[in-house]
């Protein structure tokens, strides 16, 4: 579940293109107000749909706040007492790691809302004309973009696309097994490949990093 917090910015109508923004400005400016509030920005994004207007930032705690939160879980805890301590279920049996959640709360997105929102007026960094800032969690399908994070998530199940091909495929889907300052290595067993990669032949695949175009997460249920 994502979590999210909202607020109106600038008065006015009109249209602002994506590519008049400031993306890399703003961003550092996001990672200066989330250092503050013990958070790390995942991803900056600003989106067009229609006539509204839409600056997503995703946050998490940041590694020492999400270890402090590590909830320490008796193993004789059932369902609803695992509840009761806000512990998901997927944490408590060992199908998540407690390291791969955001943790962000309701009361971080508003604090971030309200703080950062103040910084892009006083800075001038946000569109001239009426949008909405948005702090969310990243979600269970978040984006990996950084080798901490690729290392960070070994043990998860991720879809990457490449730039060019690898074994004639540019699709591949796996659980992220490995990861270094030059490849991560995906086992192709633990998911169903498409037909390219089942052509392919082989149950490992090596991608470099600089050949990733994109890469997420998939959710684990």
């Amino acid at each position: 579940m994502r979590l999210f917090a909202r607020i109106n910015q600038r008065d006015g109508t009109g249209w602002i293109g994506i590519m008049a923004l400031d993306i890399d400005a703003i961003r550092k400016a996001a990672e200066r107000v989330a250092t503050t509030l013990g958070l790390d920005v995942v991803d900056v994004a600003f989106s067009n749909h229609g006539r509204q207007r839409v600056l997503t930032v995703s946050l998490e705690k940041n590694a020492a706040g999400r270890a402090a939160l590590f909830p320490s879980i008796p193993a004789e805890s059932g369902a609803a007492a695992l509840a009761a301590l806000g512990i998901p279920e997927s944490v408590a049996n060992g199908t998540i790691h407690p390291d791969q959640l955001s943790w962000l709360t309701h009361e971080d997105c508003a604090a971030f809302s309200r703080d950062f929102g103040t910084l892009l007026d006083v800075e001038n960094l946000g569109p001239e004309e009426e949008y909405t800032l948005e702090a969310s969690s990243p979600g269970l399908d978040r984006s990996l973009s950084t080798l901490p994070e690729f290392v960070r998530f070994r043990g998860a199940l991720v879809k990457i696309q490449t730039f060019e091909p690898v074994a004639n495929n540019r699709h591949w889907q796996g659980r992220l097994t490995d990861a270094d300052e030059t490849r991560v290595a995906l086992d192709l067993k633990a998911t169903r490949q498409n037909s390219k990669s089942r052509k392919a032949g082989v149950d490992q695949v090596e991608i470099t990093l600089r050949n990733i175009e994109r890469a997420q997460l998939i959710p684990e249920f």
